[in-house]
């Protein structure tokens, strides 16, 4: 009985010291900051997010006429005014391109609601597929566009 137990005790031991201890060195990944969702672009603020169209609510989707699934992304542009923080009319081109360099199509629409612009589209998109985002932004009484870049990744399964 005692064997077992001084058995057990030294598993147990063997079983701890290979967790690491104090001083040692550990390969644990370092947590990556959210990523942005807006740029300031002089005199406007934009806002952008990419997201599956599965996470729309039915309604919603079928209000603005987009499909809901796992495989399709659904890009959403904003422009905001910074000196009274309203939505501004821009000229809005996104071109989206993977990792493997392909080139995918997004068409932008503008969709307005009471006080607020919107700019939506979306794309096909493949299990943990990363997407580099170029938007171009020319807002309404300026002449040079602005671009916005980020990354995004998608999970399908």
């Amino acid at each position: 009985m005692i064997a077992k137990r001084i058995s057990i005790v030294l598993s147990l031991l063997g079983l701890l010291s290979a967790c690491g201890g104090p001083g040692e060195s550990v390969d644990v990944p370092d947590a990556q900051p959210a990523a942005a969702t807006s740029a300031d672009i002089g005199d406007h603020v934009v806002h952008f997010s990419a997201q599956s169209t599965d996470q729309l609510p039915p309604e919603v989707a079928r209000a603005y006429n987009i499909v809901r699934s796992k495989n399709r992304a659904m890009l959403n542009v904003s422009v905001l005014r910074e000196a009274d923080n309203s939505s501004v009319q821009a000229n809005v081109t996104v071109e989206a391109v993977n990792l493997t360099g392909q080139l995918k199509n997004v068409a932008m629409r503008e969709l307005i609601e009471q006080d607020a612009i919107y700019y939506i589209g979306d794309l096909p998109v493949a299990n943990r597929e990363t997407l580099n985002f170029e938007i171009s932004i020319t807002p309404d009484g300026t002449d040079t566009p602005s671009l916005v870049r980020f990354q995004r990744q998608f999970y399908t399964d």
